[in-house]
């Protein structure tokens, strides 16, 4: 009974991560403005399509609340679309919200980056929303402000035009056999960025796919201490995942255990992912009904001030 509990949890998280594997749909130049709620306050209703209507972050103390797959953000602040080292790409998401800490880490990292990679600077994809919350499309995670999605692409040495951010798609790191990278585009310099970012004190974990961490635990010199940050996590082929930990004295965000020191680099550390149940997952051969969702009642009671503050 475990064993198949276990299971469905697994692929529900598969699923989850499919979805999420979406984050790379293209965007549009004309975005619209979602229809009103009928019913707002039904108690039912997903918190995603509450959050997902907002476009403008709470006035607020700056706060994270709750656990990074189920909270919400006060005073969250907007990362620049432009800067000499980086540039915000699928700009009609309007998701380049975050904790001011989390801003810090991606403008350190970004010159960084630029130093030790060579790449003219970071393409950044998703942040968080501008008030945190449940998303409408893409993440389970990125709620509360702490977890950034850099693309695995290098930013090239001109300003993208906004039908390129909306539209260009990030480079396939994985062979198609998804057995390991794919040598014709990764290269030494996607080791170093990757690097860069798990150095940074602040950072607690980084997901990629288990062939892009596959190839770190092949290729990393010296100081190997960085490799116990680094996840494999279903999807993340294209770009990396990193999430920063809770910001001092924030005593409503939830942090998650520490990781390991462990590299995570032995045979058995990767054999679940390299399963073919993982590589070849049987997707449900009847209709799926999409899921509502956590409702507002379901995530931090102060998260229901934040979405309310005018």
């Amino acid at each position: 009974m475990k064993s198949r509990a276990l299971f469905a949890i697994l692929l529900s998280v598969a699923v989850t991560s499919a979805q999420a594997a979406l984050a790379q749909d293209k965007g549009t130049l004309d975005p619209k403005p979602l229809p009103p709620l009928t019913n707002p306050n039904d108690p039912h209703l997903g918190a995603k399509e509450l959050f997902g209507r907002k476009t403008l972050p709470a006035p607020l103390a700056v706060r994270s609340m709750g656990f990074y797959a189920k909270g919400c953000l006060a005073g969250a602040q907007a990362l620049p679309i432009n800067d000499k080292t980086w540039q915000v790409m699928r700009l009609s998401r309007n998701r380049n919200w975050a904790h001011p800490d989390m801003i810090a880490l991606l403008e350190r990292l970004s010159d960084k980056v630029h130093e030790v990679a060579g790449w003219p600077g970071l393409l950044v994809g998703d942040l968080s929303q501008p008030r945190g919350g449940p998303m409408l499309t893409g993440h389970a995670s990125h709620q509360v402000g702490l977890d950034a999605d850099i693309w695995l692409t290098p930013m090239p040495d001109r300003e993208l035009s906004r039908e390129e951010r909306e539209e260009m798609s990030g480079v396939m790191m994985v062979r198609p056999d998804r057995l390991d990278v794919d040598p014709k585009v990764w290269t030494p310099s996607h080791l170093l960025v990757i690097r860069a970012a798990a150095q940074e004190p602040a950072v607690e974990r980084i997901f990629v796919n288990a062939a892009i961490k596959k190839a770190l635990c092949r290729e990393a010199k010296g100081d190997r201490t960085w490799l116990s940050k680094v996840r494999p996590m279903y999807g993340h082929d294209y770009h990396f995942h990193v999430r920063i930990k809770c910001p001092s004295g924030s005593s409503e965000c939830q942090p998650q255990p520490p990781p390991s020191e462990n590299e995570g680099c032995s045979a058995s550390d990767l054999a679940y992912w390299f399963s073919e149940p993982v590589l070849h997952p049987k997707l449900p051969t009847t209709p799926v009904t999409p899921s509502r969702g956590i409702t507002l009642a379901e995530l931090p009671a102060a998260c229901r001030q934040i979405l309310v503050a005018p």
